[in-house]
């Protein structure tokens, strides 16, 4: 259960019980049942509007069988079942497909049938007509809300609640006590007056339908309930002003201020009023007041939605400036290594290439083969790279298993004179691969800083096996086997790896093993940090 909707099932229960005892306020005895059962029957017909938005078929059915109890018993409670079955049916369109909804519908209209007949009297066709089209209408109604509920840009139904509910106090609470006077039966009365305060709920959506709606309302109050036309005023007023929020054509505006003011007109000038200019004028002022209001709160409505837009407009081109920006740099990036990187790479694999025809055989051949290959591969990683950077769209190609990229440059130092001992867990294949990259990005770092600082000869063992949380990747180098010339280096390198790990979440250390050499270890873990 939704215990956040308990409050307006409460105040739905406790606005039918509350609508029968003002219906049945002046009811007395009837033939079979006392005064005294006025409030056990006002608990029997409003307590299940509090199951309505969970059950309204079901409370529809209870209500229509309630109807026909109620009329065979000349109970004054038939009038308020009559006005609470209708809206039921109305929260069933809304709630339930049409097929649930058909059963409601039919015993809607059956029960009605048997309110209306007098006995010994037959139904005419106006009442068979009235019998169908009364229980239709709200349950087409709500369907229809259910489908289609207008173009407003806001979701939020506080304000149509709100109307509706004011609409409802208004109409009830101002002309129950006179709907035993007029000509027609009190439910009818009381059915108009709940559905005319209940459409202000959908103004804000249908605002020219609603607007229509009070002015036959007062009209029909003018002819059989004069006592209730103050009422209907009020509410054609409210309605002309939502009209005036919502529609931003002026000539329709004019038109519905016309409407309003020949409506009032019909609703307050009687055969003995007298016509003055003064009269005149209040009367038109007053049908103005809401459109004034309704015209402002929709400049103001419409001002608020076109500074959103600005803004929103505002925020997608400053987005789009900055990615231009940064697009930009990037392109210039990529022209400037390309120049510089590029330029003296593609050189050195030319001399290189031309060395070898020229060079014996032996290691100094096999190193410029290596060389070569190298530079041949840099070159293309760097033309990959820089695609990437020009464009951050594109899908970047596969990159090698990363064991076999450990594999490669162990070969590889091992021919440029280190003596590389590999110990490659196959265990740690079942790592994800974003950690495996990762570690096989630290081996090639790693073993060319060997190469750059120790030089060739040196004995250097590279680790990469699995650990209690991720991958370990150790590689421990020995002394140095003769005094070098240190090759010029950034420092970037060591950066660079303790950057790569600390985004898996892992840890670096490096520095001396204590028996002169240099031990590099990382821990990257395999799950994402918390």
């Amino acid at each position: 259960m939704r215990w956040r909707g308990v409050p307006l099932d409460v105040l739905l229960a406790a606005s039918g019980v509350s609508l029968d005892l003002l219906a049945t306020a002046h009811a007395g005895d009837t033939k079979y049942l006392s005064a005294e059962w006025n409030i056990p029957m006002a608990l029997l017909v409003g307590l299940p509007m509090g199951l309505v938005r969970r059950r309204p078929v079901a409370v529809t059915l209870y209500l229509a069988l309630f109807l026909v109890l109620t009329d065979q018993l000349g109970s004054f409670t038939s009038n308020t079942a009559q006005i609470l079955v209708c809206v039921a049916l109305g929260v069933a369109g809304y709630r339930a497909s049409w097929r649930a909804n058909l059963a409601g519908i039919a015993a809607t209209i059956v029960a009605t049938s048997i309110n209306i007949a007098d006995p010994g009297i037959p139904l005419t066709l106006n009442a068979v007509m009235y019998s169908f089209l009364l229980p239709i209408f709200p349950a087409v109604l709500g369907a229809y809300l259910r489908s289609s509920a207008g173009p407003l840009e806001e979701r939020d139904v506080t304000p149509d609640a709100l109307l509706a509910a004011g609409g409802v106090a208004i109409t009830v609470l101002s002309t129950w006590t006179s709907w035993h006077s007029g000509t027609q039966p009190v439910w009818v009365v009381g059915l108009l007056a709940v559905v005319g305060g209940l459409s202000l709920g959908i103004a804000r959506r249908l605002p020219g339908l609603v607007f229509l709606l009070q002015g036959v309302l007062l009209v029909a109050a003018d002819t059989y309930l004069n006592v209730a036309v103050n009422t209907c005023v009020i509410l054609t007023l409210i309605a002309i002003g939502v009209f005036a929020m919502r529609v931003i054509s002026w000539p329709w505006t004019v038109a519905a201020y016309a409407a309003g003011c020949m409506l009032t007109a019909i609703a307050v000038v009687g055969d003995d009023t007298e016509v003055t200019p003064f009269r005149v004028g209040i009367l038109m002022t007053l049908v103005a007041t809401p459109i004034a209001i309704g015209r402002y709160l929709g400049m103001k409505q419409a001002a608020a939605a076109s500074e959103r837009l600005r803004a929103e407009e505002a925020a997608r081109a400053a987005v789009a400036q900055v990615r231009a920006d940064q697009l930009a740099e990037r392109e210039r990036i990529a022209r400037d290594v390309h120049d510089i990187v590029a330029h003296h790479v593609g050189a050195m694999v030319l001399r290189a290439s031309a060395a070898r025809y020229t060079a014996p055989d032996g290691p100094v051949a096999d190193a410029l083969n290596d060389i070569r290959e190298t530079g041949h591969q840099v070159l293309q990683d760097l033309r990959d790279l820089l695609d990437l950077l020009r464009d951050p769209d594109r899908q970047p190609d596969l990159l090698a298993n990363p064991a076999d990229v450990v594999r490669e440059s162990a070969e590889r130092m091992t021919a440029a004179g280190l003596v590389v001992d590999l110990d490659l867990d196959p265990a740690s294949d079942s790592a994800p691969l974003t950690a495996r990259a990762s570690a096989a990005r630290i081996v090639q770092e790693g073993l060319t800083n060997v190469l750059k600082h120790a030089g060739p000869g040196t004995r250097v063992r590279v680790a990469v096996t699995p650990s209690d949380d991720g991958l370990s990747v150790e590689i421990r180098n020995g002394r140095p086997p003769t005094a070098i010339e240190r090759l010029p280096s950034s420092g970037r390198g060591l950066a660079g790896m303790r950057e790569r790990v600390r985004a898996l979440g892992g840890t670096l250390t490096a520095g001396p093993d204590g028996e002169g050499g240099w031990l590099l270890a990382a821990s990257l873990p395999t799950r994402s940090p918390a």
